[in-house]
């Protein structure tokens, strides 16, 4: 498996989030096999210990912590690129109303062009997409942030996507009192791909992806006058973790790799090393990573799903293999659906595991709660050390949807 890939196998990227309250009724099973450990649990893990960000109040990986989040963006200048940054971050206690009313998606794209161009997808949603992408962000625009600073998280997002195809699992972590930036990767987003301008999936973009990130951090870190005034300063440079989904898996894998301020990895459905990318290797790699596998896969399909998994064999520990049951390549993002191409993952499919059985996936909210709740809890283990996490990282949340793999 490891000579071979499909040329799909990178193709869907992006992530989605639905606007009402992730559902919890679901249960989930952890297994163990001889190299690796694992527990189940039947109820969802409470934290037991207070932690960094309340300094009072133990944290509860699957809700909205006591942080209302805000959003803010800028534009960094990489060389002949503009790359649109977005931020997420904890916010003060004045933008809580605010927050909570939100504002609607499409105000994540400026106006113009791509802006009448979204609104127009979101017009013509399909029925999967009116499933399965979320419509509503739950942040205040601009609004000043919280006292103190924050550990920071990075996120890339999939091949032909954008940046806040992951907005639920970055406001969870804000209202948790993390930071997360995330760029467009100009030349490989979604609206590129309407003007049939997208750069093709492979190892030269991936290293413009890799420059995009590095620019990024290093903007935030050393107070480019780029980010704005509001959010200067409040970036913690010694605790920096990365997540990304699909195309922006590979690109968080090789971020790690090569940028010793990574701490921590969370890929999600996609392997890191693979033959597309034959200068990624995992064995060097040398901090803790989360993968997160989607069962139902039809995006990168089977040959995928076993690159991910060889992946977590061949990785240096700490590393855990998140797999959940019945999701698709779309179920942990906020635009399944959107398009065509980012259907696989809400509402009616054919399963990859079964050729041919048709099935429904995984409800959409349970899919981003999921990846809410791991991202939160792992970043709050390997960048903050609270040992509640890995508690509940080790568990399987929720019961017969979930199993965890882990190798120490």
């Amino acid at each position: 498996m490891r000579r071979l890939l499909a040329s799909s196998l990178l193709l869907a990227c992006t992530p989605t989030t639905p606007a009402e309250t992730p559902q919890d009724e679901s249960t989930a099973t952890s297994t163990s096999e001889p190299t690796s450990t694992g527990t189940s649990s039947d109820t969802t893990q409470a934290p037991t210990t207070t932690t960094e960000t309340t300094g009072e109040q133990p944290l509860d990986y699957n809700e909205q912590g006591p942080h209302p989040v805000g959003n803010t963006r800028f534009t960094l200048s990489v060389g002949d690129r503009d790359l649109l940054v977005e931020l997420w971050y904890p916010a003060d206690p004045s933008a809580g109303e605010e927050a909570l009313y939100g504002r609607p998606i499409e105000d994540f794209v400026p106006a113009g062009p791509d802006h009448d161009a979204f609104v127009t997808l979101l017009e013509t949603l399909s029925p999967a997409g009116q499933i399965g992408t979320r419509l509503q962000t739950s942040s205040a625009f601009s609004a000043p942030p919280a006292d103190g600073t924050f550990p920071l998280v990075l996120f890339s997002h999939c091949h032909n996507c954008v940046r806040f195809s992951a907005f639920t699992v970055a406001e969870r972590l804000a209202s948790h009192g993390f930071v997360v930036a995330a760029p467009d990767h100009t030349g490989n987003t979604l609206f590129d791909q309407l003007n049939n301008m997208s750069a093709d999936i492979g190892e030269e973009f991936l290293l413009i992806r890799l420059g995009d990130m590095q620019s990024l951090l290093d903007a935030l870190l050393k107070s480019d006058p780029a980010v704005p005034a509001l959010v200067q300063n409040i970036f913690d440079p010694t605790k920096v973790g990365v997540f990304g989904h699909s195309y922006g898996a590979a690109t968080a894998g090789r971020l790690a790799q090569e940028d010793p301020r990574i701490l921590a990895a969370m890929p999600i459905a996609a392997p890191v090393e693979n033959p597309i990318f034959p200068n990624t290797h995992v064995a060097d790699i040398h901090v803790p990573m989360l993968s997160v596998l989607a069962e139902e896969d039809n995006s990168i399909q089977k040959i995928g799903n076993n690159l991910i998994k060889s992946n977590f064999e061949a990785a240096n520990p700490p590393v855990r293999l998140v797999s959940v049951a019945d999701a698709g390549h779309w179920n942990f993002t906020d635009i399944c659906g959107l398009t065509d191409a980012f259907a696989a993952g809400c509402g009616d499919g054919e399963r990859q595991s079964e050729p041919g059985v048709a099935f429904t996936y995984l409800d959409i909210a349970v899919g981003r709660e999921i990846a809410a709740s791991y991202a939160l809890a792992f970043f709050d283990s390997t960048l903050r050390n609270n040992p509640d996490a890995a508690t509940f990282l080790d568990a399987a949340t929720p019961t017969d949807v979930v199993t965890v793999d882990v190798r120490e």
